[in-house]
């Protein structure tokens, strides 16, 4: 039976690196980080202690995840690799298999960066695009255009997250094809995340709040069609911020209760969608209040997100990061340096974009106190991060 030290290799992606980088860190070939992984082999004594600086955990850490040893996973099944063969073949039960695999790949999503995530991610859309082309029978098409719209918004949020939001144009194609399977399926569900995800790019990365409210509402009124209160509160909750990027204080606060309203109407069949409701009420709102000038009420309101988004490490240094500027624009600055230590941490982990963006906002606006040794300290490990 082939065993594997799967941990191992979780944490070695989460920190960024691939099988080759660590290895040529290390000083080794990379068929020896090859071998641990597959529990063949394990590091010589001289080896442990860099290896443990390279995953960042203790060397007691360390002992626990090569002593985490199971049996490989079979990662795909018997028909989708006959239907990878043969296009034509491709049935529900393969579809299944590429469902499962985007599952997995959308939970690493909080624990790993996602340049560490895109390969495989970008290997399944391709692979969901040949599949879906040529598979015969419309219940095997319509199954793989739902594939197709999940994978395209992932990819889209990957490819956008990796470039640190700089390239919005790949996101935009990869919500657009989203959007199309959606439509073909008249699945309304699938085309809100497509708009909702479009309106973050005209909201964060092109500085177009009226083009990302028109957006954010859109998928606000498609997913009421279908009675998810979560989904139209995330939608209505980024309306809000498009509102206030604006200056319009009572349109956003009137988003913002509407999105209150929905989170309220939630049973216990509602999915939450991207990190938990009230986290997302918290920090889109203390990201409002942030831009109407509020920072004191933007605080308050950033320090009662749930201790469950701490889960989600991307979405959680999104929330230090908004802290640190409320910290600042109160002139808090023992604070707001504390939190930036915070956030610096995460982003090292995650390589999340959006937590970048925020990280450097908050550097040029602590510019004026660079004289300052804790100051200073932040400035430097930012410069640090941004060469990295």
């Amino acid at each position: 039976m082939a065993l594997r030290r799967r941990r191992l290799a979780q944490r070695r992606k989460a920190v960024g690196y691939t099988q080759e980088s660590l290895a040529e860190k290390l000083g080794v070939d990379r068929t020896t980080v090859v071998r641990w992984e597959r529990a063949e082999s394990e590091p010589q004594p001289w080896a442990r202690p860099r290896l443990a600086d390279a995953l960042r955990v203790s060397p007691d850490e360390l002992s626990e995840l090569f002593a985490d040893v199971g049996p490989a996973q079979t990662q795909r099944g018997d028909r989708l690799f006959a239907a990878l063969k043969n296009p034509q073949t491709a049935d529900l039960a393969a579809v299944t298999h590429l469902r499962q695999e985007l599952a997995r790949l959308i939970d690493s999503y909080d624990a790993s960066p996602s340049v560490a995530i895109l390969p495989d991610a970008s290997r399944l859309h391709s692979e969901v695009n040949v599949l879906r082309a040529h598979a015969t029978g419309e219940a095997v098409r319509r199954a793989l255009r739902g594939v197709e719209a999940a994978a395209s918004i992932f990819m889209g949020q990957l490819v956008w997250d990796a470039s640190q939001r700089r390239n919005a144009q790949a996101a935009l194609n990869f919500y657009d094809q989203a959007a199309h399977a959606a439509m073909q399926n008249n699945d309304a569900e699938a085309e809100a995340q497509a708009r909702l995800r479009r309106s973050f790019i005209a909201l964060y990365s092109e500085g177009d709040p009226k083009s990302g409210l028109a957006q954010a509402a859109q998928a606000a009124q498609l997913a009421s069609r279908f009675g998810d209160h979560t989904l139209s509160a995330v939608a209505l909750l980024h309306a809000g911020e498009a509102n206030a990027m604006m200056g319009e204080r009572s349109a956003c606060e009137q988003a913002l209760s509407q999105a209150e309203s929905h989170l309220a109407r939630m049973d216990g069949d509602d999915r939450p969608t991207d990190p938990t409701s009230a986290g997302q009420l918290n920090r889109l709102a203390g990201s409002c209040y942030l831009r109407l000038g509020e920072p004191k009420r933007a605080q308050s309101l950033l320090e009662g997100v749930p201790p469950g988004i701490q889960k989600r490490r991307k979405s959680h240094a999104i929330v230090l990061g908004n802290l640190a500027l409320a910290h600042l624009r109160q002139r808090d600055l023992d604070g707001a340096t504390e939190m930036l230590h915070q956030v610096i941490d995460a982003i090292e982990e995650t390589r999340g974009g959006g937590a970048v963006n925020v990280l450097f906002a908050a550097s040029r606006e602590l510019r004026p106190w660079r004289d300052r040794p804790d100051v200073q300290e932040v400035m430097d490990r930012t410069l640090a991060l941004m060469s990295s």
